[in-house]
């Protein structure tokens, strides 16, 4: 195992990580984690079954996240299954909560032997640049185009931060996600729409389930949240590494997240594993200039999980107080140099150029099909397109794991 080159960190080193760290968190708990109360509803979890999956959920993602950055000191984002809690809500009506538990244990156990196995990894070296840069695009256009369509729904919110991001950016770049995280916070404690009156922080307690297994819950819990999880978050959570010149393999990070998700299961975590959306905010540039730095955005942000687990419910809650256009217009803002990044590394190559715009083009389009979401479709229309325009299928050269981050490294030394 070999680290990505980092040259000392000073005080004002830290600044941007870590704020790319704590936006990623605070998009992570405001978009999406509703999922996992309305999932917990529906089985009808007692307040301390749900405390205890909101602990280890928090708690498991942040300690494999703070890991993984400190070993291979790249930004490694986790983060909960998104679209696998997104399943959950239907499915966890009909299966009893400890075959469901039974069922979360053999998905962990199915992704530690993938990434043992290495197979995932020779699958990622498959795609060209240009497809994974167009899925990417693809997959992160939504998200920039809720930034400004936050502008219909709450003007004043939605067009203050756009206008601050716009200025930031003209006048000291380097701050404007800074900027506009702290102007936003300070409008809407202004305007009195966050009420932490009565907010109290409790600690949440873990609660142990005696897991059960059926061949129903194998069937109709475990395979699907193996699928979903593999296909909507480590396929889409390793191109975004790549996409920013970080190269460290799959293989550890699918044997370690799926470890994780294995020892938390029992406590009510459904699985977690490498970022896609969030992590986008902390590999790019907006988080360093230099990317030899960026990993102090992995440790921010499982700490920052770390806190909002120990404390359960009560953190949760306050970044789901949040407006949904503070969290959609944010979250926008905060990927549109990614995005922007993306859309040229997929136009660059004109061989592939094409197979990249229809592979941008089919994530945008976020296909749902067979339970299985817009990133996988996008990937296979991409990649069937790219072996029909040039008559074969894609062949790329392995490189070493664990190397450090070329592409990467050649943007900052370019400035």
């Amino acid at each position: 195992m070999s680290h990505s080159r980092s040259s000392p960190l000073t005080p004002g080193d830290l600044l941007h990580p870590v704020v790319a760290g704590l936006i990623s968190v605070i998009v992570n708990y405001g978009g999406t984690f509703i999922l996992v109360f309305q999932a917990a509803k529906m089985a009808g979890l007692s307040p301390e079954l749900t405390a205890s999956w909101v602990w280890s959920v928090s708690i498991g993602v942040g300690l494999t996240g703070l890991a993984l950055s400190w070993m291979f000191r790249e930004p490694i984002i986790t983060a909960w299954s998104t679209p696998a809690a997104a399943f959950l809500v239907t499915a966890l009506g009909s299966v009893p909560y400890a075959e469901a538990v039974g069922a979360y244990l053999i998905s962990a156990a199915a992704f530690v032997a993938l990434g043992l196995s290495g197979s995932f990894e020779k699958v990622i070296r498959l795609i060209p640049p240009g497809v994974a840069s167009g899925l990417l695009a693809g997959i992160l256009l939504q998200f920039g185009i809720g930034a400004f369509g936050g502008v219909s729904v709450d003007p004043v919110l939605a067009g203050l931060l756009i206008v601050a991001y716009v200025v930031l950016k003209r006048f000291t770049a380097r701050y404007a996600v800074v900027g506009i995280l702290s102007l936003g916070l300070a409008f809407l404690l202004l305007q009195g729409r966050v009420d932490l009156s009565g907010l109290a922080l409790k600690f949440a307690a873990p609660v142990f389930t005696m897991p059960e297994f059926s061949f129903n819950a194998l069937l109709s819990v475990a395979l699907p949240l193996f699928l979903i999880t593999l296909t909507g978050q480590y396929m889409p959570g390793m191109l975004v590494l790549r996409n920013d010149g970080f190269r460290t393999s799959a293989n550890p990070i699918v044997t370690i997240t799926g470890l994780g998700s294995l020892l938390m299961a029992p406590f009510g975590s459904h699985a977690f594993n490498i970022a896609a959306i969030t992590a986008a905010i902390c590999t790019g540039r907006e988080s360093h200039e230099d990317p030899s730095k960026r990993w102090v955005a992995g440790i921010a942000a499982g700490v920052f999980y770390i806190l909002v687990g120990v404390f359960g419910v009560t953190l949760a809650a306050v970044f789901m107080a949040f407006p949904a256009t503070f969290i959609t217009t944010l979250a926008g803002l905060a990927l549109l140099g990614t995005i922007g990044g993306s859309l040229a590394s997929a136009m660059a190559d004109a061989k592939s150029r094409e197979a990249a715009l229809i592979t941008f083009l089919a994530a945008a389009a976020n296909i749902k099909l067979l339970g299985i979401g817009g990133a996988f479709w996008g990937l296979l229309i991409g990649l069937a397109a790219y072996a029909a325009l040039n008559g074969r299928w894609p062949r790329r050269a392995a490189k070493p794991a664990g190397q450090g981050a070329p592409a990467a490294v050649a943007e900052a030394e370019a400035k």
